[in-house]
């Protein structure tokens, strides 16, 4: 690789590291090709977007980005990977689900970079996991909001049932 070659895949993973709000550094090193590949193919149906990259040029990439990965430079040895999703805890359930389906360690969780907030080490997997999603939590406000209605329509519902009763209990009585 050329230094103009290195220098332009540091800018793209510049580029990268700024725009994800959510990215997982992995080792996915000894999986051969067709579970390598079936690693990539579950990443594609989920909308993860898997690298292999050098622990240096990502490095690189990191300092020359605008946020600060300065307690992630520690684990950049061996083999390295990059996952990127836009959900954050969807890289974390992808790694338990592929390690179940093929009885593997890998991929390994180095470190991740969720919501501004980072986690090192493998150690932290089901805590990525059980991070709720945007999605998720606005659906979780949603029905918070919605339960003190329900509670009132149906206590009116209930009250208007029960008033019908007695008002047609106390006709019954006085004829």
């Amino acid at each position: 690789m050329t230094r103009e070659e290195k220098n332009q895949t540091i800018s793209v993973l510049s580029e990268k590291l700024n725009a994800a709000s959510n990215f997982y550094i992995t080792n996915i090193g000894g999986l051969n090709s067709g579970v390598s590949s079936e690693l990539r193919r579950m990443c594609f149906k989920k909308e993860i977007n898997l690298l292999v990259v050098k622990n240096t040029l990502l490095k690189k990439a990191m300092e020359k980005s605008e946020k600060d990965f300065v307690e992630l430079f520690d684990i950049l040895k061996g083999p390295t990977s990059v996952m990127f999703s836009e959900v954050g805890n969807d890289p974390a359930k992808l790694i338990k689900e592929f390690r179940k389906k093929f009885k593997s360690d890998k991929p390994q969780l180095k470190g991740a970079y969720v919501a501004e907030s980072i986690y090192i080490g493998e150690n932290q997997l089901d805590i990525l996991e059980n991070i709720k999603s945007k999605d998720e939590l606005i659906g979780d406000i949603i029905a918070l909001l919605q339960s003190p209605a329900k509670n009132v329509i149906s206590a009116l519902q209930s009250g208007g049932h029960k008033l019908s009763g007695i008002l047609k209990t106390l006709s019954e009585k006085e004829s």
